[in-house]
């Protein structure tokens, strides 16, 4: 057996230890969420717009803040997760606020023996894609998710970002799918000082690659945008620009850090 071979058990027990770090961290600030902050980025709220009585599925939602955040805008909000360590604290989140936001712990390819409904939007972002290493039978789900008039909403950081090395001093992997890429990791971005010391598998995807795999499974791409800044303090080397906003000092403004896709369903 191959390294990645068992990249799904690998990449669950990261993300189960990596939730206890994450949701005592100030990176995610649970305590100010709970208050009343929402976890929603300019981005993707810009892309998502009025959400009310809209049914979203939000796919790979960690334990689920932007989830809830979907459904206190009104949405009727469902995310799913291969992490029953995050999908359990999600849970806790939601009777914590009293949300009806539901969840699903699963890997995502077998969300069909979990869930059998349509959506108005299917929503993923941040650090999701890479995850997966089929993007073709992604693309393929996410279609059947959607109702006739759906939408799907990518928010992710930039391919060009994965070539780096973790401190941006030299190119070390290729832009364009090949080998599976594991690493140890020692600790997490939302906590540097985190004893986690386990595996991660996961696949570089290009911009062509996404592209191809929504236009081959029935999508139109109606917008494609790419963003100069992250969100998220989450590499190193960054630099604070304003709220939400940061570059990675060395680079400046040189690099996307994230993009962004909205694709419909093709009315036939």
């Amino acid at each position: 057996m191959d390294q990645a071979s068992d990249y799904i058990s690998k990449n669950k027990a990261l993300w189960n230890k990596r939730t206890d770090y994450h949701f005592k961290s100030q990176f995610y600030d649970v305590d100010n969420f709970i208050k009343g902050e929402s976890s929603l980025n300019e981005i993707e709220l810009n892309l998502l717009g009025d959400v009310t009585n809209k049914t979203i599925l939000h796919l790979q939602c960690h334990f689920g803040q932007d989830t809830l955040s979907l459904a206190r805008l009104g949405a009727i909000a469902t995310g799913v997760d291969l992490s029953d360590n995050s999908i359990a604290k999600a849970k806790e989140l939601a009777a914590k606020l009293n949300s009806n936001a539901r969840f699903i712990c699963c890997n995502i390819y077998d969300l069909p023996f979990y869930l059998d409904e349509k959506f108005d939007i299917v929503f993923t972002s941040y650090g999701t894609i890479g995850w997966l290493p089929d993007l073709n039978k992604w693309a393929n789900l996410i279609y059947n998710y959607l109702n006739r008039s759906g939408t799907f909403i990518l928010v992710e950081f930039h391919p060009v970002v994965w070539m780096f090395d973790n401190d941006f001093n030299k190119i070390e992997y290729s832009y364009f799918k090949k080998e599976p890429i594991i690493e140890a990791e020692k600790n997490t971005y939302a906590d540097k000082d985190a004893c986690i010391n386990l595996e991660s598998v996961t696949w570089n995807h290009s911009l062509s690659e996404v592209f191809q795999s929504l236009i081959t499974n029935g999508f139109q791409v109606d917008d494609l945008k790419e963003y100069d800044y992250s969100p998220y303090e989450c590499f190193n080397d960054c630099e604070k620009l304003a709220e939400r906003k940061f570059i990675i000092k060395k680079l400046g403004d040189k690099i996307p850090l994230v993009y962004s896709i909205v694709a419909n369903k093709k009315i036939l």
